[in-house]
């Protein structure tokens, strides 16, 4: 898989997350867990894009 690609992949994968995470805080009773484990998991690709972006550099 070509760096491009995998960003692509990633960023698709981390506006996905963004919408889950709107989505959840939308619902009358949000569930906590759900938006803390969402969150983290959208930090951790954001960290890895970032991190493959300066290895390319």
């Amino acid at each position: 898989m070509s760096l491009d690609t995998r960003l692509e992949s990633l960023r698709e994968r981390h506006a996905a997350l963004d919408a889950r995470i709107s989505e959840e805080d939308l619902r009358p009773r949000p569930d906590t867990d759900t938006l803390n484990r969402l969150k983290i998991e959208k930090l951790h690709l954001k960290e890895e894009m970032e991190r493959l972006r300066s290895h390319a550099a």
